[in-house]
């Protein structure tokens, strides 16, 4: 809905506190008052600006991974003729660099972990506009690198393992750090995990040269000790 500044800032703070609500006591526990409340608006705006609970809720998620993408593109900045190898670290270092963001929409990974655990009645919405656009283009990758003869099921496992290897990486550093607490499997930060996980993938997948793969040049700002 288009309106004037002052509208757009209550909408930006509405998302924003929703955001936080939702992530820390799951879509069923959050109250619009609560809601409301955080974001010093009235329960008048969430109807004026989303409608219901249910399309705020499906709003916060759709902005936050819109946001996130934004930031991080999962081509980040490759052309779609670079070599399929290069393509899918893109991705992997832009998914990893997704995980570990601290900034403004820190609450999206704690939000969607609880929709995981207890699916809400947007899930489908959620994973149609929010998760399927990007894992088509990993899907995508994936199949170039197999070649014609994979089957869909390969295709979908080894995508998975794919963002699996980044979700561990990232969201199980607590553990990891006490697992190996002389080998911090983050050392190095961002890049180097996401070299790591590219060519073992690459590995697993049978591509020729895994091991040697050199990661290319990126546009977008260095990621430095992110993870």
């Amino acid at each position: 809905m288009a309106g004037n500044g002052r509208e757009d800032e209550t909408r930006l703070r509405l998302l924003d506190a929703a955001g936080e609500i939702f992530s820390c006591k799951g879509f069923h526990a959050a109250t619009v008052r609560e809601i409301t409340r955080l974001a010093q608006a009235n329960v008048a705006a969430i109807h004026y600006h989303f409608g219901s609970k249910d399309r705020l809720y499906q709003a916060v998620l759709e902005h936050a991974h819109l946001e996130a993408n934004r930031r991080y593109p999962p081509d980040m900045g490759l052309g779609g003729d670079a070599p399929a190898p290069a393509r899918l670290y893109a991705y992997v270092r832009a998914l990893l660099l997704r995980l570990a963001d601290k900034g403004r929409h820190a609450w999206l990974l704690r939000l969607m972990a609880r929709e995981m655990a207890e699916p809400s009645p947007n899930l489908a919405v959620v994973v149609e506009r929010c998760l399927a656009p990007a894992n088509a283009v990993l899907r995508g990758i994936v199949a170039e690198l197999l070649g014609p003869q994979a089957e869909p099921l390969t295709v979908a496992r080894f995508a998975q393992s794919v963002v699996g290897q980044c979700r561990h990486f990232a969201l199980d550093r607590p553990v990891l750090s006490r697992l190996y607490p002389d080998c911090d499997p983050g050392q190095g930060g961002v890049d180097a995990l996401a070299l790591h996980v590219t060519r073992f993938s690459l590995a697993a997948m049978g591509c020729p040269g895994a091991c040697d793969f050199a990661p290319p040049t990126l546009e977008l700002p260095s990621s430095g000790d992110v993870i």
